[in-house]
């Protein structure tokens, strides 16, 4: 083991550092009255779109109560602590950060219609008001949530024909970050080393849709393990006529097609819904309480697998007698099996397939959590196909849904990490320990004995975290990509691991668990999943018949004047310049990685994508105008 690294590596907080202000090519260019304009949500597409990101007012205040004059303007949907807010001020525990803005002329022609409003992601607790009636409110800071605001909206006064509504809608935001055991990630608010800058507020698209009275509120889409058929799921808010139709992916030739065909499987109150029904409104919750819930089997004959090499997507179009909406999925099925050698390995398409992953963080300098454009989301996903890596393991975070559809089209293979959380770590039990004697601290067991070693002695912060669980698998189950969720990582906020893996098969959407990454292995899930970055890269054979994977490694800093947050160096092992890092890459990758293929390795994770803040492990810098190891990269 390469003791000295180890030591070195040791977290230290440095939040008296004040950052290099980097950008990226894409925030020097942003136009903020044409902020993110995509729609935000492919997998689930209406014509009906009205974007509400771009300039908002803001307040911070201390009290829960709407200040009469705001702090001044805020770039939606930017947190305030980054530069391309216009803000880039900290939101602090026992806070409240305000937003307001004037709603557009809603157009209500259609009888009955109703007035969706949807946020992406609001970090970390929100309460919605229109008109100055609260409406909805959420906790978590990485999902999306929607909230029906017909009601309280008002008839424009502009308009004589009355057929349009509009309001003022304001929100008001906490965030407790790490203070508390609310999920949050890489976030703190004393940065340093592997954690970062805590956001806050809104950092994904707000927009606003107009649906008829009964409509779609959810799906589900799961390909059949021999990839013979699809199965459909479709949530309505009401009795209705369900009909689906599958093109190709072009849209230009149809494959498949259900009318009448679609029966009611069950009507429940609280399946799941993309509404987060407010406490504030019962009228709301009434309204929406029976879920009707419609399954039909479309088979494809001769299906087109989707891989990294050729991501085919197939169309769906699901009718709801006027509500139209559109969709895509993939027909493809992730295994863990036994190759030709005897090892237990991942599986694409019923084909042994090496997962040759890098971890991503999903943070920018000038935008934090949120990227600064669609074309920043894109680049990251194509560099890395072109360095030759054919999965992400998205670290700690949810990204934004054309995220995921970028990971789709373009062909990458995802691991979903879920969220930590959890009080304070114990940093050198959970931490430090494991790193440099894992056979003896790297197997504590995360019961209820150790609740309080695992920072997870709330049992209010548990049940929290096994909802968030449950919801990001609801939330993201349709995605065609993702291969894997990771329950735990190094232990942090780790509990009942078994437990969680159970209730995560329970979705059954033919997907592999991560149970725990790192250490604090519990024996479930597909994988033995190690960390390893100060020792000889190795096997380990699994007696319950896991694929092992060697979930990060690597770690390889290189600072690059110009390009770097700070002028401290934080990383793995150390290199001066770029060609000894190229050289010690191309030795990592030819002397470990291929040989350990032979030996039964299913995939490993380099660290990481980018530099972020004093990490300048990335293969890119932070603000990506340098790609590190260029001279290996696939040209165009």
């Amino acid at each position: 083991m390469d003791l000295i690294d180890a030591i070195k590596a040791i977290d230290k907080t440095h939040e008296d550092d004040v950052l290099h202000r980097l950008t990226t090519v894409w925030g020097d260019k942003l136009d903020p009255e044409n902020v993110l304009q995509e729609y935000p949500r492919p997998q689930f597409a209406r014509n009906s779109y009205i974007n509400l990101n771009g300039k908002w007012d803001y307040a911070i205040t201390g009290t829960d109560v709407c200040p009469k004059k705001m702090d001044g303007e805020i770039l939606v949907p930017f947190s305030p602590e980054t530069i391309l807010s216009g803000v880039e001020r900290q939101l602090k525990p026992g806070e409240y950060l305000w937003y307001k803005r004037q709603l557009p002329r809603i157009n209500m022609e259609e009888p009955d219609s109703r007035v969706l409003l949807h946020f992406g992601a609001v970090d970390q607790k929100a309460i919605v008001f229109v008109n100055e009636v609260p409406v909805g409110a959420h906790s978590g800071g990485y999902l999306p949530f929607t909230i029906d605001i017909t009601d309280a909206l008002k008839v424009d006064e502009t308009d004589e024909s009355g057929n349009y509504l509009t309001g003022v809608l304001s929100l008001c935001v906490e965030d407790d970050s790490d203070t508390s055991y609310h999920s949050r990630g890489k976030q703190t608010l004393k940065r340093g080393g592997m954690y970062y800058t805590a956001q806050s507020g809104i950092w994904q698209t707000v927009w606003l849709e107009v649906v008829p009275k009964i409509h779609v509120t959810a799906y589900r889409i799961i390909p059949s393990r021999d990839l013979t058929h699809v199965d459909v799921m479709i949530f309505t808010n009401g009795p209705t006529d369900v009909s689906l139709k599958v093109m190709d992916k072009d849209k230009t030739h149809l494959i498949a097609e259900t009318a009448g065909e679609t029966d009611i499987v069950k009507e429940e109150g609280k399946v799941h819904s993309p509404y987060d029904l407010c406490r504030f409104s019962p009228d709301l919750e009434e309204r929406h309480a029976t879920t009707h819930v419609y399954k039909v089997t479309i088979t494809l004959p001769r299906p087109h697998l989707w891989s990294p090499e050729d991501p085919y997507l197939y169309r769906l179009l699901i009718s709801v007698v006027s509500d139209k909406a559109e969709s895509y999925f993939a027909m493809r099925s992730f295994t863990r099996d036994i190759d030709a050698e005897g090892n237990p390995v991942f599986f694409l398409n019923n084909k042994p397939y090496f997962l040759n992953g890098v971890l991503d963080q999903g943070y920018w300098p000038d935008g934090l959590y949120t990227a600064p454009s669609d074309e920043a989301l894109i680049f990251d996903i194509e560099e890395m196909k072109k360095m030759g890596f054919n999965m992400l393991r998205k670290h700690i975070k949810i990204e934004a849904a054309r995220w995921y559809y970028h990971c789709d089209r373009l062909g990458m293979v995802v691991w979903q990490d879920m969220v930590s959380g959890g009080s304070s770590y114990a940093k050198p039990v959970v931490s430090y320990l494991p790193t440099l004697f894992p056979d003896v601290f790297g197997h504590m067991p995360d019961g209820p004995v150790n609740y309080r070693m695992f920072s997870r002695q709330s049992a209010e912060g548990r049940r929290e975290w096994t909802d968030e669980m449950k919801d990001t698998i609801k939330t993201l189950i349709n995605v065609p990509s993702i291969a894997v969720w990771v329950l735990f990582n190094e232990g942090w906020g780790q509990f009942n691991a078994s437990a969680a893996t159970i209730q995560a098969r329970q979705f059954e959407d033919n997907r592999l668990i991560d149970q725990a990454s790192g250490w604090f292995d519990e024996n479930g899930g597909d994988f033995r999943s190690v960390h390893n970055y100060f020792r000889p890269l190795d096997v380990i054979k699994d007696k319950k018949r896991r694929a092992f994977v060697i979930s990060e490694y690597g770690g390889f800093a290189c600072y690059i004047n110009g390009h770097s947050s700070v002028d401290r160096i934080y990383g793995y092992k150390k290199y001066a310049n770029l060609q000894d890092l190229t050289n010690a890459y191309i030795a990592l990758m030819n002397g470990s990685i291929d040989k350990l293929k032979k030996k039964g390795l299913a995939g490993a994770v380099y660290t990481q994508l980018s530099d972020v803040e004093e990490e300048v492990n990335g293969i890119l810098t932070y603000d990506r105008r340098v790609n590190k190891l260029s001279v290996l990269r696939k040209q165009d």
